[in-house]
């Protein structure tokens, strides 16, 4: 796709968004922002056509953030099919019908699984563990069916980071910033990450390669207790970790609830960060020193 061709980013006010909309301005693309000023809550009946007039490839981020969820919490479950599934299908549908000739869906890898033995490759059956996963993969299907002939990128990334980082990120920057000994020098599980920055560079690089579907990531696997380290630095404090036993760990979260939370913190999950003619623009540590920057300015959101 040739510079000056305008795209189309659904989600453009949120975390992602920020980084998004600026990086491909900056790399020539004429872009179109739609957020909830311009189609409220979407789902099934939302009209996306005034916003695909002229429209050449879509990006679509807009999605209702992954939260713990219980398989019972009704409302919530129909939340996230109506946002994250019927709207996903809804604009591809229309999309195709305008005759965009693109459309990039950042999905998650939790469409494919919360945790891993081996770095997973778009080539490993998907399954997803959590009633987010599981819409996110029936987004990416919803995609498939509606979007006829237009090309499609699915992107799968892991945890993402950066400026206005929220979720268990976040929770990670505040406890590092506070300088308290923590339980974690004995876990030995490995984490992909991607940095803001490095997903919005992937996304450009969705826009002008192969269709396809692609796992990117910073291309640096850590731990946790490093990446507990890496932040502390960034922010210019010491880091004080325990050496807990992580069976420990887990039995004092399963006791107080926390089953969940602990799973993403102690569990390996990591992806192979392949794409074509794609290389991560930003190493890990510049990805952390930014965030970790934004965070000193009091940068909470984007």
């Amino acid at each position: 796709m040739s510079p000056r061709r305008t795209v189309l980013v659904t989600g453009a006010s949120g975390f992602l968004g920020g980084h998004v909309v600026p990086w491909l301005r900056q790399a020539g693309y004429a872009v179109r922002t739609a957020d909830r000023r311009q189609t409220g809550s979407i789902g099934a009946r939302t009209d996306w056509r005034p916003l695909l007039r002229g429209v050449d490839a879509v990006v679509h981020l807009a999605a209702r953030a992954h939260a713990p969820l219980r398989q019972g919490d009704a409302a919530l479950l129909e939340e996230l099919e109506e946002i994250n599934v019927r709207a996903t299908g809804r604009l591809a549908a229309q999309a195709a019908a305008s005759g965009v000739r693109r459309l990039v869906f950042v999905s998650s890898v939790k469409a494919m699984a919360e945790s891993s033995t081996r770095p997973l490759t778009p080539d490993d059956p998907p399954c997803p563990a959590d009633p987010y996963g599981q819409a996110k993969l029936r987004a990416e299907a919803a995609l498939a069916a509606a979007g006829g002939g237009m090309e499609q990128v699915i992107l799968r990334p892991p945890l993402v980071y950066g400026a206005g980082v929220k979720g268990n990120f976040r929770s990670l920057l505040s406890w590092a910033d506070r300088g308290w000994p923590l339980p974690f020098a004995r876990v030995r599980s490995r984490r992909s990450l991607i940095y803001a920055g490095n997903l919005a560079d992937a996304i450009r690089a969705a826009l002008e390669g192969p269709p396809g579907l692609w796992l990117p990531s910073d291309r640096q696997d850590t731990g946790l207790p490093d990446l507990l380290r890496r932040l502390a630095t960034a922010l210019g404090r010491d880091c004080r970790l325990l050496p807990v036993p992580p069976a420990l760990l887990r039995a004092a979260a399963q006791v107080t609830g926390q089953a969940g939370a602990a799973r993403r913190l102690l569990d390996s999950l990591t992806v192979d960060g392949q794409m074509p003619d794609w290389t991560p623009p930003f190493t890990l540590d510049q990805g952390l020193t930014a965030t970790c920057r934004a965070w000193r300015r009091g940068i909470r959101a984007v």
